[in-house]
């Protein structure tokens, strides 16, 4: 009676494990145009920074006859490329250290109060509202009010990016919080933790899936930015790599070959942060599925 109980069930078996193991094209597919849609250009980029200029004819995608190293000798020395890359690593540290710092005490103090006070949900509009204003509307007044306060340096850079960056930031941070339990704190108040305390010890480290993400967010915002340092910083020796890499664009031709090469010297250091952080974002993500 078992073996013909079994018989008639396996059938059934396989076909809820075919079932299971169908593939999913739509997804496939989406994921492949994707996936082409930034292989294609970063192969373009990797392959005309190693041609010599008498081989950027054709469409482009062609493999370069022997590897033109040199381009990436004098792409380091147009740039003046250890300066320019020291500039952007201040730039960018300074950017996402102070944005992690001051950003997630903001969107917490407005998680926390939005549903007592509504100063606090007016307040919480205001930034969000700030995402629809344009950056050119504010340029001339910001550059004029940071060359009287003495802020067209990297030190000023600094603290733009983490203003300028706080309105999507809030908008990340606040949802998280609020998701997480009230009673955590109230317990931590109870044992006699102060607020600061209760945010250090308990809240900020529950925020490490989001803060992953902003200080991803962050550090491409800042490191790939051209506008902002362009119209801010005033010293030559304080510019950042996105600036430095314009002076391959003459007023009639680019030497594209240095040009990609410098591009490709520019960005290593986010890819090797982002293969470092993608892994503090994928346990933070965990950690935070498990609260």
């Amino acid at each position: 009676m078992s073996s013909a109980t079994e018989a008639t069930q396996a059938p059934a078996r396989r076909r809820r494990t075919g079932a299971g193991e169908r593939t999913n094209w739509p997804a496939t597919i989406i994921i492949a145009v994707c996936s082409l849609s930034v292989l294609i250009p970063l192969y373009f980029t990797v392959v005309t920074a190693f041609k010599t200029p008498d081989q950027l004819g054709g469409t482009g995608f062609e493999l370069p006859q022997g590897l033109a190293w040199e381009n990436f000798s004098t792409a380091w020395e147009l740039t003046s490329f250890p300066r320019a890359l020291r500039n952007s690593a201040v730039v960018t540290g300074g950017a996402v250290l102070l944005t992690l710092l001051t950003n997630s005490m903001v969107a917490y103090a407005i998680a926390r109060h939005m549903d007592r006070s509504r100063v606090f949900t007016l307040l919480y509009y205001y930034f969000i509202a700030a995402l629809f204003v344009p950056f050119p509307i504010i340029m001339l007044p910001v550059v004029r009010q940071t060359a009287l306060l003495g802020l067209d340096n990297p030190i000023g850079l600094i603290i733009l990016y983490t203003v300028y960056g706080l309105s999507l930031n809030i908008f990340i941070y606040v949802a998280y919080v609020r998701s997480i339990p009230i009673e955590l704190e109230e317990a931590a108040r109870t044992d006699g933790a102060s607020t600061w305390t209760t945010f250090w010890r308990i809240i900020f480290p529950l925020l490490a899936p989001m803060n992953a993400t902003v200080a991803i967010l962050t550090s491409m915002w800042a490191w790939n930015d051209f506008m902002l340092p362009l119209v801010i910083l005033s010293e030559p020796e304080h510019q950042t790599l996105p600036l430095v890499q314009y002076v391959f664009q003459g007023q009639f031709t680019t030497n594209y070959s240095v040009a990609f090469a410098s591009y490709l010297m520019a960005l290593l250091p986010m890819v090797l942060v982002y293969v470092v952080a993608q892994r503090w974002v994928i346990s933070g993500v965990m950690r935070g599925s498990a609260k």
